[in-house]
């Protein structure tokens, strides 16, 4: 069972001590998941940030808050990013011209973020509404898809136009603590987490999030991706790279101990997801859209019903890289997708059955 390391959670723009040298900063979100924790790691001639927030609302302000009372004669020194997604990059620009210091970040991050950054309603293009129709899409929904279409370029400051890239396996310096630069795939291309064995504390992003799990999705720019296979191959490596009792300090929710506990559920996850939707192919062709409830059971609509689709998606291309799924193309322009080997999924499925009907009570 997972363990926290704080009961409660500090209000928007507030600051709380995890170590000395490590704090928490939370920042707001305008949407269901209302905050992203961001955190300050003090070197002796200044502030690293690592993780930026949003550019709406009150972020800006918040932030010029925590300069006044809380950084005192020490400047901020560099600001460093998980990844590209805006509540980690939103107030790099600013944050960096503000402070006229380096934007640490992954290579692949970086040329992924400032592309999306900068991406106008005129870059749709044919093969974002062919990765529409071949999903399920209705020719409506296209249309009213290329009406809204655009990047995030409205929720952040410019992107620094220089940065320093970060690899996996190098260190950091940061207050005579050497920080592990440890990268995950799959919620992103190159996500940077922070690993110190001194503090034994991992700084994790989205890469591991103890309540809610990270989207893993495939979209329009790359429709073959494969980014579960990725985001899997990661986890397994962070089992054998890092400890079981790190303290995690993760980009929403909570601090926490378990992260063992959490990767394998993780893991487990979405090998569920793939079975199910595996077993949802065994009798009949069905598109992503169809194959939608199989995954998650709550209506969707708008921005979620793309997330959801998104990783959907995901899951349909591992399997049919894998050779595990069929795809073809309807009369409609759609994938359909079905089960290759139509006795695997209900040998597991009655292997899991028999595995549950043996074992003990739970009292």
């Amino acid at each position: 069972m997972l363990s926290y390391l704080f009961e409660d959670a500090p209000d928007a723009g507030q600051l709380r001590e995890i170590v000395p040298g490590v704090l928490w900063l939370r920042m707001p979100l305008p949407m269901a998941l209302d905050h992203i924790n961001l955190y300050l790691l003090e070197d002796c001639d200044g502030w690293w940030i690592v993780d930026t927030g949003i550019a709406l609302g009150p972020t800006q302000d918040l932030w010029e808050s925590v300069f006044e009372r809380h950084f005192q004669d020490k400047p901020v020194k560099a600001v460093l990013s998980t990844h590209h997604h805006p509540d980690h990059t939103g107030m790099a620009g600013w944050l960096c011209e503000r402070w006229r210091v380096p934007f640490y970040i992954t290579e692949a991050e970086y040329f992924t973020g400032l592309s999306f950054s900068r991406t106008q309603p005129e870059h749709y293009s044919w093969t974002t509404a062919l990765h529409m129709e071949r999903s399920g899409y209705t020719a409506e929904q296209i249309a009213a898809s290329r009406e809204e279409f655009g990047g995030f370029g409205s929720v952040i400051t410019p992107m620094p136009t220089a940065y320093r890239r970060l690899v996996d396996g190098a260190f950091l310096s940061i207050n005579g603590n050497r920080w592990q630069v440890v990268v995950g795939r799959g919620h992103s291309p190159e996500h940077a987490c922070l690993y110190s064995s001194a503090l034994n504390i991992l700084i994790s992003g989205d890469q591991v999030i103890p309540r809610i799990t990270s989207n893993i999705s495939v979209s329009g720019a790359e429709p073959e991706g494969n980014p579960l296979k990725e985001w899997l191959n990661s986890h397994e490596r962070f089992l054998e790279r890092l400890p079981d009792d790190a303290l995690v300090l993760p980009a929403h929710n909570t601090p926490f101990y378990g992260l063992h506990e959490r990767l394998r559920y993780l893991i487990e996850h979405h090998e569920e997801h793939l079975l199910a939707l595996e077993e949802a192919c065994l009798d009949a062709s069905c598109s992503a859209m169809e194959l939608l409830p199989v995954l998650f059971k709550r209506p969707l609509e708008g921005h979620n019903l793309g997330l959801a689709l998104g990783e959907c998606i995901a899951h349909l291309n591992y399997l049919h890289q894998r050779g595990q799924l069929s795809r073809t193309v309807d009369d409609h322009g759609c994938y359909r997708y079905r089960s290759v080997d139509s006795t695997l999924p209900k040998r597991l499925r009655q292997q899991r059955h028999a595995a549950e009907d043996n074992s003990p009570l739970q009292v």
